[in-house]
């Protein structure tokens, strides 16, 4: 597959890289945008996408899902180019094209790039395992994880799990998500034969709607709750301790884990970037790195001052796109111009 070429790549489509995005639209700079999840809005939309902001300059209230939806609509003029699911694996100087970089990542994509942005958050997010004594006696085929859940969740309704003894670990809206979508197949010949949400406490964290499907699921007997800590698998069975110290054994077919998201810094921390205590170091006039072309912004870079709001994180993104600006046009002053004055800016966002 040939390399995709760039002038700009942005790794991470959270707050921070989305408005990185806007900023070099407003610099003439088109880009791609990379993220290992599957859908824009990093943190914000993966762990909080309900709970409200209030540090958002001009809203007094926010929830991390209309942040996302207010700057995807935001950046539409520029037309970026995103690749979800997509874990970067390395960034080297490009062998065809010197004072370039290439990118890669784990599903094969290759982007060759003039400028890098960095927007990663505290690293990469990935499913939390869920570490079982036994797990070589369940096939690995039937554990389900992260965002190959939400696809299962598609197949559910037409009978991909008929008869099967389906087993949900977890408490956020994912999972309760999963346990409705097993339980509501088109026709009860296709249903499962069981779907019980497992977790420690009878309390789970997701949507109200939500919350009163499970309840009128639960009610029916389509879905049973099980009270306990996953410790154990057999061939066909999920061992649960429970905190009286008893133990409880659940037939199983189907395992899926929604135990959340963890931040991962991986393989960034072998590009040869300057680091310190695990962020990326930068000059605070530029936001560039120890490597030319490279610039990190948000939670994932470190200078004298550094706070990790998301309104810092909007300033990185205007001094790294000024800072682009001056590489991919070399031949061109970077001028300041002003959004409510300026032709050119307003060109190019279209009003």
């Amino acid at each position: 597959m040939p390399a995709v070429e760039t002038d700009a790549l942005v790794i991470g489509a959270g707050p921070a890289g989305l408005f990185q995005v806007f900023q070099l639209g407003l610099q003439g700079i088109r880009c791609h945008v990379v993220d290992v999840l599957p859908q824009a809005g990093g943190q914000c939309a993966a762990l909080y996408p309900d709970k409200p902001l209030y540090d958002i300059p001009g809203l007094p209230h926010v929830t991390g899902l209309e942040l996302t939806q207010r700057l995807l609509e935001q950046v539409k003029p520029f037309a970026p180019q995103f690749h979800f699911e997509q874990e970067v694996t390395g960034l080297t100087p490009s062998p065809e094209a010197p004072g370039q970089w290439s990118v890669d990542t784990a599903n094969g994509l290759t982007f060759t790039a003039k400028t890098v942005f960095i927007a990663a958050g505290v690293g990469a997010f990935v499913p939390r395992a869920l570490v079982l004594d036994g797990e070589g006696a369940f096939n690995p085929r039937h554990i389900h994880t992260g965002s190959a859940i939400d696809k299962l969740n598609e197949a559910a309704a037409s009978g991909r799990f008929q008869n099967a003894c389906c087993v949900v670990v977890g408490n956020d809206a994912q999972a309760v998500n999963t346990a409705l979508a097993l339980a509501q197949t088109d026709a009860p010949s296709q249903a499962p034969q069981s779907v019980t949400l497992v977790h420690r406490k009878d309390e789970f964290d997701a949507p109200e709607p939500q919350l009163q499907a499970l309840a009128s699921w639960r009610a029916r007997g389509n879905i049973q709750v099980a009270l306990g800590q996953p410790v154990a698998l057999g061939a066909k069975q999920l061992q649960l301790a429970k905190d009286d110290d008893s133990e409880v054994t659940l037939p199983l077919d189907e395992l899926f884990v929604c135990l959340g998201l963890s931040p991962r810094l991986g393989r960034l921390a072998s590009w040869g970037l300057t680091l310190h205590k695990r962020q990326v170091t930068v000059d605070p006039a530029s936001m560039a790195t120890n490597l030319a072309g490279i610039y990190a912004i948000g939670d994932i870079n470190d200078y004298a001052g550094k706070r990790k709001l998301i309104v810092c994180a909007f300033h990185e993104a205007t001094l790294a796109a000024f800072a682009a600006a001056a590489r991919v046009f070399p031949e061109q002053p970077v001028r300041l111009e002003y959004t409510t004055t300026s032709r050119l800016l307003k060109a190019r966002l279209g009003v």
